[in-house]
């Protein structure tokens, strides 16, 4: 496992985002790489698990991806595939990066799961960052119990580098676009980053609808499947 530079930017604010729970993190990560035009610099090559390559306009994805908006100062790890059983190497991996580049902070972004639907999910923040104030501007709530795991459970443990971690509640393992906006609303807060976080709640909106039609299909059919087989009774 290494990372791969092609630029090097000082002292930026790293924003990292891996596949969990609702696919928070990816789905945060890659809205925020499209509306402030962040440019691909760098990748993380895992060559403990085989290559899977998306496609997406016609090109590869990178499954790790560096992108920077120079505007900003922001770097932007975007991933599509979740890195099972190498948390650890990874977050090393993160970490070295921000000592590296002399990272103003380090901020994660993830999902936790709730046991109900809610229409506007609540987020929920932890900080090793003492003196950052920010948090008290964004609406975010400290989270006082909880598990967490991964990769951002490993950085919280690290020591040398702020690091401040968003938690979107979602009650679905499904894609919720409506959770991952309100964490970019919750960025637009932290950073002053001036991004139109509706899209995300738009394409929510499109994929609820798309998710209730294939439902109700599904349903259609097993009924009907139902009434068409043979009985044995009666």
């Amino acid at each position: 496992m290494k990372v791969i530079l092609e630029k090097r930017p000082k002292s930026p604010i790293i924003v990292e985002g891996f596949p969990g729970f609702g696919l928070i993190g990816t789905i945060s990560t890659e809205f925020l790489i499209k509306h402030l035009d962040a440019r691909l610099i760098g990748r993380i090559r895992v060559e403990e698990v085989p290559p899977i390559i998306a496609v997406h306009d016609g090109g590869a994805v990178e499954p790790v991806g560096i992108y920077y908006a120079a505007k900003q100062n922001i770097i932007i790890i975007h991933a599509l595939s979740a890195l099972n059983n190498l948390e650890w190497e990874l977050s090393e991996l993160i970490l070295r990066l921000a000592k590296d580049l002399k990272a103003k902070e380090l901020i994660s972004i993830e999902g936790v799961g709730s046991q109900t639907e809610v229409q506007d999910p609540r987020i929920f923040h932890v900080s090793n960052n003492k003196s950052s104030k920010r948090t008290k501007a964004a609406p975010t709530e400290p989270l006082q119990e909880g598990i967490i795991v991964g990769v951002t459970g490993a950085l919280l443990l690290s020591k040398g580098v702020p690091i401040t971690c968003f938690f979107a509640e979602t009650h679905s393992a499904l894609p919720d676009s409506r959770a991952a906006a309100n964490i970019i609303k919750v960025l637009d807060k932290y950073l002053g980053l001036k991004v139109d976080y509706k899209p995300l709640i738009a394409k929510a909106e499109k994929f609820e609808s798309k998710l209730r039609e294939f439902l109700t299909k599904a349903k259609d059919v097993s009924a009907e499947k139902n009434k068409n087989s043979p009985t044995y009774f009666g």
